[in-house]
């Protein structure tokens, strides 16, 4: 499976975005659907992730409360709605797709997204 990240920019502290993730290929439904930030310096860490149904999902405790993952098998596509940003969350986000619910660590992704920027403003 092929994996484009779009939706990124620049947002003032307390705002939203909404990441989007397109999928190309086959078997996008059978996937968990990851997203990861890195900022500079900075391990790539976990974020959010969805079931293959989009069921179920799981959150960093840092954006708990604030991200919201949601996923259109139809369309092929993953979304994060991130609200009440602030300058902490400014990294690179990256979509990744995995075989296991189990593994929230980058380990447990074998396809990843190319990255787009996000970058909140205090």
């Amino acid at each position: 499976v092929q994996l484009q990240a779009s939706g990124g920019g620049l947002v003032q502290a307390g705002g939203s975005l909404r990441l989007s993730c397109a999928a190309s290929g086959r078997s996008f439904s059978s996937y968990v659907m990851g997203w990861f930030r890195q900022a500079p310096g900075k391990e790539r860490e976990y974020v959010a992730r969805i079931n293959r149904g989009g069921t179920n999902s799981d959150y960093a405790d840092s954006v708990k409360g604030r991200f919201t993952i949601s996923r259109d098998n139809a369309k092929k596509t993953v979304h994060l709605l991130m609200d009440n940003l602030t300058h902490e969350d400014t990294a690179v986000y990256y979509c990744a797709a995995g075989n296991s619910w189990q593994v929230s660590t980058t380990h447990g992704y074998d396809y990843w997204g190319q990255g787009t920027q996000v970058t909140v403003s205090s």
